[in-house]
């Protein structure tokens, strides 16, 4: 069974509000969890956050994978490394082939001329 820490949604309509759980990965996004570790605030000002260290290392050390979002809330406790890269690349949107090639329609290609020494013939 593949264990995942994650937010589960509460709250209002435009008024979120999530709990840290712990569930597995099968299960819905606001379905059945296993454990509850915290909860999380994004309306509050400044951002609420609230966890159970000690569960949290405890399913941590039991192989739960959490997820980015609950990654970087984990990281302003310290659990875990650095979940984001900073990298450009990262976020850049994805690259066309390298093998296609898109070319330029011919009206936006400057006509061909002869050139200025040699005098045009018309035949």
């Amino acid at each position: 069974m593949a264990v995942k820490i994650r937010l589960r949604r509460m709250g209002a309509k435009k008024r979120p509000y999530y709990r840290i759980v712990v569930a597995d990965a099968r299960s819905p996004r606001d379905g059945r969890f296993i454990d509850t570790i915290g909860h999380y605030d994004p309306k509050s000002e400044p951002l609420s956050y609230e966890l159970n260290q000690e569960k949290a290392r405890l399913w941590l050390g039991r192989g739960a994978q959490p997820t980015e979002a609950v990654a970087r809330v984990l990281y302003k406790f310290g659990l875990v490394e650095r979940p984001w890269k900073e990298d450009a690349e990262a976020t850049a949107p994805t690259q066309r082939k390298e093998g296609k090639t898109e070319e330029k329609p011919a009206a936006d290609q400057p006509a061909e001329q002869a050139p200025a020494d040699e005098p045009a013939t018309a035949e």
